[in-house]
Protein backbone atom coordinates (compact mmCIF):
# COMPACT_ATOMS: atom_id res chain seq x y z
CA UNK A 1 0.00 0.00 0.00
CA UNK A 2 2.87 2.47 0.58
CA UNK A 3 4.12 2.53 -2.95
CA UNK A 4 0.86 3.21 -4.43
CA UNK A 5 0.52 5.65 -1.68
CA UNK A 6 3.24 7.76 -2.57
CA UNK A 7 2.17 7.13 -6.37
CA UNK A 8 -0.46 9.20 -5.47
CA UNK A 9 1.10 11.63 -2.86
CA UNK A 10 4.20 12.73 -4.78
CA UNK A 11 6.82 13.41 -2.53
CA UNK A 12 7.64 16.91 -2.38
CA UNK A 13 11.14 16.70 -0.49
CA UNK A 14 14.00 14.53 -1.19
CA UNK A 15 14.04 12.90 1.89
CA UNK A 16 10.99 10.44 2.02
CA UNK A 17 9.72 9.11 5.58
CA UNK A 18 5.78 8.01 5.04
CA UNK A 19 6.45 5.30 7.60
CA UNK A 20 3.93 5.69 10.13
CA UNK A 21 1.04 7.45 11.98
CA UNK A 22 2.25 8.33 15.61
CA UNK A 23 0.12 7.93 18.34
CA UNK A 24 1.69 9.05 21.48
CA UNK A 25 5.06 10.25 21.51
CA UNK A 26 7.76 8.56 24.30
CA UNK A 27 4.63 6.04 25.72
CA UNK A 28 6.10 3.62 28.18
CA UNK A 29 6.04 0.03 26.93
CA UNK A 30 2.77 -0.27 29.96
CA UNK A 31 0.57 1.29 28.01
CA UNK A 32 -1.99 -0.43 25.40
CA UNK A 33 -1.68 -0.25 21.53
CA UNK A 34 -4.80 0.63 20.55
CA UNK A 35 -7.03 -1.83 18.11
CA UNK A 36 -8.16 0.39 15.34
CA UNK A 37 -6.07 -0.57 12.16
CA UNK A 38 -8.64 1.31 9.61
CA UNK A 39 -7.46 5.07 9.52
CA UNK A 40 -8.21 7.50 6.15
CA UNK A 41 -5.66 10.12 4.71
CA UNK A 42 -7.90 13.38 4.94
CA UNK A 43 -5.62 16.04 4.33
CA UNK A 44 -2.37 17.43 3.89
CA UNK A 45 0.11 20.32 4.56
CA UNK A 46 3.64 21.54 2.64
CA UNK A 47 5.34 24.09 4.44
CA UNK A 48 7.49 25.26 1.44
CA UNK A 49 10.74 24.88 3.34
CA UNK A 50 11.33 21.09 3.38
CA UNK A 51 8.34 19.93 5.03
CA UNK A 52 5.15 17.83 3.70
CA UNK A 53 2.76 15.79 5.97
CA UNK A 54 -0.44 13.77 5.37
CA UNK A 55 -3.44 14.47 7.92
CA UNK A 56 -4.86 10.94 9.54
CA UNK A 57 -8.22 10.67 10.88
CA UNK A 58 -8.42 7.42 12.95
CA UNK A 59 -12.38 6.59 14.60
CA UNK A 60 -13.61 9.43 12.53
CA UNK A 61 -10.98 12.44 14.66
CA UNK A 62 -7.49 13.73 13.68
CA UNK A 63 -6.92 14.93 17.31
CA UNK A 64 -4.42 13.18 18.99
CA UNK A 65 -4.54 12.51 23.11
CA UNK A 66 -1.97 14.63 23.27
CA UNK A 67 -4.20 17.56 21.68
CA UNK A 68 -1.77 17.72 18.27
CA UNK A 69 -2.65 15.82 14.64
CA UNK A 70 -2.34 12.47 13.37
CA UNK A 71 -0.53 12.59 10.46
CA UNK A 72 2.04 10.90 8.54
CA UNK A 73 5.16 12.91 7.97
CA UNK A 74 6.16 12.02 4.29
CA UNK A 75 9.13 14.20 3.09
CA UNK A 76 11.13 16.84 4.60
CA UNK A 77 14.76 17.93 3.29
CA UNK A 78 17.26 17.14 6.15
CA UNK A 79 20.05 19.40 4.29
CA UNK A 80 17.55 22.07 5.39
CA UNK A 81 17.84 20.81 9.05
CA UNK A 82 14.13 19.41 8.27
CA UNK A 83 13.54 16.56 11.22
CA UNK A 84 10.03 14.88 11.11
CA UNK A 85 9.02 16.13 14.83
CA UNK A 86 8.48 19.72 12.97
CA UNK A 87 5.45 17.85 11.43
CA UNK A 88 3.35 18.46 14.29
CA UNK A 89 4.63 22.71 14.38
CA UNK A 90 3.78 22.86 10.91
CA UNK A 91 0.06 21.87 11.05
CA UNK A 92 -0.52 23.74 14.71
CA UNK A 93 1.14 26.78 12.95
CA UNK A 94 -0.53 26.51 9.09
CA UNK A 95 -3.05 24.23 9.63
CA UNK A 96 -3.89 21.85 6.61
CA UNK A 97 -5.51 21.56 3.74
CA UNK A 98 -8.71 18.77 3.64
CA UNK A 99 -8.76 16.68 0.65
CA UNK A 100 -11.77 16.71 -1.79
CA UNK A 101 -12.13 12.53 -0.88
CA UNK A 102 -10.59 10.89 2.05
CA UNK A 103 -8.13 7.60 1.58
CA UNK A 104 -8.73 4.80 3.35
CA UNK A 105 -5.68 3.06 4.85
CA UNK A 106 -4.79 -0.02 6.92
CA UNK A 107 -2.74 0.99 9.94
CA UNK A 108 -0.59 -1.77 12.02
CA UNK A 109 -0.51 -0.63 15.85
CA UNK A 110 3.40 -1.29 16.97
CA UNK A 111 5.74 0.26 19.05
CA UNK A 112 9.16 1.44 17.91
Amino acid sequence: MRAQLLERFPPTWPDVIADHVTLQAGASANEPLPAQEAAEIVGRVDDGEGLQALIVSIDGSTDRPDGSTYHITWSLDRSRGRKAVQSNDVIAERGWEPLPTPVPIHIQPARF
